[in-house]
């Protein structure tokens, strides 16, 4: 691929009419078509459920971009093939990318809330917020964060050019399917093959034991690591086994070997060691939730110092975009002899869609959750400000520190108000989803700018995807969560991102004397051990680093279950060999593979869970 790289240029307005003379596609290029936007709002939809269940789950957020790409191309060859009238007017590359947007947005609705504040307020709290609550909760800052990316657009990608990694890996992917169907036809039936395989996984192991004359035949949720009583009791009072599902193992496979190796190290250090010595003094009872309520703590100081410490080596980065916070709100766009006035985003789009939005956030907040007034407005301004961080963070290192963030967020309100624990999830659940929507459309933006696309068309389609996003991932949620309440922190739900929002907030509310005993040295201990992994990674010599832990892997296996991490290592495992035996391969069919898996028995899982609660409703159950 090669519209990424163009001639150095000192002045702004000469590198634009470059861009506008050798990569711009016209303004009369089909885009913004409605089944671009329709088929991005569906694919993004369904993406959003999938990403619910995976990050209640397991705390991640899954790639969607790409494979909603692999997708949308794959339906429109077959819809092409078939149909006469659609041969004369083929799904394009810019269509293709226009709709891409809408899907990411809608897919990472989940990162707005859903995993993280919104059932951390449910676990610290015990308020369980009704489906209007949530949906206009979620659209009003994820809204939010969609407008404060518009001047951020124009410094970052057209003026800095920052590689924005995943925004050109999304366009090389187009570039090569759309000049070559084979091999994204294979990708795309290799995806769809998994998914049926893990859907035919989550009907054997969570509808067959509706029935009784085949319940005996079911598939195991749980199995230990030999059949005796001694493996049942690890797998029963310190989760030590083997999962019966193949979200964990696919989501191992994409995450990669170092980060899996680490979860594999914490599941056996939290589980395996401090589990039994907290079970024999007495501290904490036997089984998941037991050990969780303790371990949690010095695996949540880690993740926390680890992500705060990594956070602040970016200094640079932090001055480099409040450095550059007049050129975007001021720049040139608007003005009379700017040569993409008719194509960027409108600075009034901004100001706008940023008052009436950031106006809704400080409205709900204080309806809501009777957040004040001046705490809104203080929440909103954070936003805007840490989003900028987030933007060029993901534009330089394609990670968006939305975690950091949050709880830059969380420990202000802690002095603010600091036994107000739902003021403190909730103004940082604005910041963070905030962040997260304003990072994914710099991203998409950075596919166009590659490809020659207009901003202004894929802005509308990342608004229709935030629509799309709350209408499917709403519902969802409370199907998975609101019926079954108890479900959630448990083993089946774990909810590993909720856990480390809410240990914050009770932290800051209730002080310190409300921990376990021992928890207080524990978090002492995990905290100094987040540091000193960070300060190697950073400052350690380079042949260390890559045999270095991630700190994130051991801090989430503290909140998980063993055998989910131990399914994560073995699907990294097998990726890895995969990659060392056939490197073409591994990188052909991972990717699509385990995210078939993954949408296949996530988006059957929660068939499966609606299709049970309504047959309890019409049988009056």
């Amino acid at each position: 691929m090669t519209t990424h790289r163009h001639p150095p240029f000192t002045d702004e307005r000469e590198a634009a009419r470059w861009w506008l003379a050798n990569v711009y596609a016209g303004d009369d290029a089909v885009q913004l078509s409605p089944r671009a936007v329709v088929t991005g709002m569906v694919i993004g939809g369904v993406m959003s459920i999938s990403n619910l269940y995976v990050g209640l789950k397991t705390g991640w957020g899954l790639g969607v971009t790409i494979t909603a790409c692999i997708i949308a191309f794959a339906v429109f060859r077959f819809l092409e093939s078939v149909v006469p009238a659609w041969r004369d007017r083929p799904f394009t590359i810019l269509e293709n990318y226009t709709m891409s947007s809408a899907a990411s947005a809608a897919g990472y609705m989940s990162s707005a809330g859903l995993v993280s504040a919104i059932p951390a307020l449910y676990l610290t709290t015990g308020r369980m917020l009704a489906w209007w609550e949530i949906g206009l909760w979620l659209a009003a800052l994820s809204m939010l964060g969609v407008f404060m990316a518009i001047p951020l657009k124009r410094q970052l990608i057209n003026i800095d050019q920052l590689p924005f990694p995943s925004g050109i890996a999304t366009a090389e992917t187009l570039e090569s399917m759309h000049s070559d169907g084979a091999e994204s036809v294979a990708k795309a039936r290799s995806l769809f093959g998994a998914g049926l395989a893990g859907a035919i996984v989550a009907v054997w192991r969570d509808l067959v034991p509706q029935f009784k004359a085949v319940a005996s035949w079911a598939f195991p949720a749980e199995i230990p690591f030999w059949p005796s009583a001694a493996a049942r009791d690890l797998l029963t009072k310190y989760t030590l086994g083997i999962e019966g599902s193949l979200i964990m193992v696919a989501a191992g496979a994409i995450m990669g070997m170092r980060v899996a190796a680490s979860m594999l190290v914490g599941s056996i250090v939290f589980y395996g060691l401090i589990g039994p010595i907290l079970v024999e003094r007495g501290i904490a009872q036997p089984g998941y939730r037991g050990i969780v309520s303790w371990v949690l703590w010095p695996a949540t100081a880690m993740m926390v110092a680890s992500g705060l410490l990594s956070f602040a080596f970016k200094w640079r980065t932090v001055v480099r975009a409040f450095g550059g916070l007049s050129q975007l709100v001021g720049g040139t766009a608007d003005k009379p002899d700017d040569p993409l006035a008719h194509v960027e985003v409108p600075s009034s789009w901004f100001v706008t869609g940023t008052l009436v939005s950031g106006a809704a956030c400080v409205f709900l907040g204080h309806w809501l959750f009777d957040i004040t007034w001046w705490m809104g407005i203080l929440a909103v301004l954070v936003t805007f400000l840490l989003s900028i961080v987030a933007a060029r963070a993901t534009g330089e290192t394609d990670i968006t520190p939305i975690g950091a963030l949050g709880k830059i967020t969380q420990l202000i309100y802690g002095v603010v108000a600091p036994t107000n624990i739902t003021t403190n999830l909730m103004t940082a659940s604005i910041t963070s989803g905030a962040a997260s929507h304003a990072a994914d459309l710099l991203t998409d933006l950075k596919s166009g700018y590659l490809l020659g696309g207009n901003p202004r068309s894929q802005t509308i389609s990342q608004l229709f995807g935030v629509l799309a996003g709350t209408i499917a991932s709403v519902p969802a949620y409370l199907f998975v969560v609101q019926r079954n309440p108890e479900r959630l922190g448990s083993e089946s739900l774990p909810a590993p991102s909720a856990k480390v929002w809410a240990g914050v907030a009770e932290l800051l509310a209730k002080g310190i004397h409300a921990l376990p005993e021992g928890a207080l040295e524990a978090i002492v201990v995990g905290a100094v051990l987040g540091v000193v992994l960070t300060l190697l990674e950073t400052f350690g010599p380079e042949r260390l680093r890559p045999w270095l832990p991630s700190t994130t892997g051991l801090g989430i296996a503290g909140v998980i279950p063993a055998f989910n991490s131990i399914a994560m290592f073995a699907g990294a495992l097998v990726a890895w060999s995969v990659a060392r035996a056939n490197p073409q391969a591994a990188e052909r069919f991972v990717v699509p593979v385990s995210s078939g898996l993954i949408a296949g028995e996530s988006l059957m899982g929660v068939a499966i869970i609606l299709g049970l609660e309504i047959a309890k409703l019409l049988g009056g159950g």
